[in-house]
């Protein structure tokens, strides 16, 4: 083998070495980028279950209460939005093999009651979580008289709307999983107009 030759190969091997070396790097660093964007995933489909679960127990205070046509419309439009979603993100974390959380709900549905009692909607699961509603205010909230219910209602829908969006614009910012930001995008554009919908109903009601 001639001189020539013999430089030519050491080339070829040194620039596949370092071809390599440099795809290596890359894909380590995207397996981590990966793990804490799927870390946002799982965090977004927890806490938003349990979020979208609370948003249920208020809708279901309404059961029996006279409201007028614009918020009992609203909240069947809560339910039939969010129920859909809560088993889509319990879907996705069995599929992800994580853990689904326990809810507010949960513990609801375990006494048997179509609405909870003030103590079982405001325990701790989840109520640090933005806009999450306390067991002082759901027990204001289940005590008020029929002229009062519906305007509690909605300053209680509107917090917790906009604590929802928060989280929602987090995993649209952070999340890497496709679904779960589409879902979250949806819930950005769906409760940011409810919101819109609630303030301009309290407006009106002065």
């Amino acid at each position: 083998m001639t001189s020539s030759t013999s430089r030519s190969v050491l080339a070829l091997l040194l620039a596949g070495a370092l071809a390599l070396t440099a795809c290596g790097g890359s894909d380590a660093e995207s397996d981590e980028s990966g793990a804490g964007a799927r870390d946002q995933d799982v965090a977004f489909a927890s806490d938003m279950i349990q979020h979208h679960a609370q948003a249920l127990v208020l809708v279901d205070h309404t059961v029996g209460r006279e409201l007028s046509p614009e918020v009992a419309d609203l909240a069947e439009g809560i339910r039939e939005a969010q129920a859909p979603e809560i088993e889509t993100m319990t879907d996705w974390l069995l599929a992800w093999g994580e853990e689904v959380p326990a809810t507010v709900r949960d513990h609801v549905n375990a006494e048997g009651h179509g609405k909870g009692h003030a103590s079982e909607g405001g325990d701790d699961v989840g109520e640090q979580m933005s806009g999450m509603v306390g067991a002082e205010e759901l027990a204001a909230l289940e005590a008020a008289p029929d002229a009062e219910f519906g305007a509690r209602w909605l300053r209680l829908m509107v917090e917790h709307h906009e604590g929802a969006v928060a989280m929602a614009e987090e995993q649209v910012r952070d999340g890497d999983d496709a679904d779960a930001v589409a879902l979250a995008q949806r819930v950005v554009a769906g409760q940011g107009a409810e919101i819109r919908q609630m303030e301009a109903l309290l407006d009106a009601a002065g």
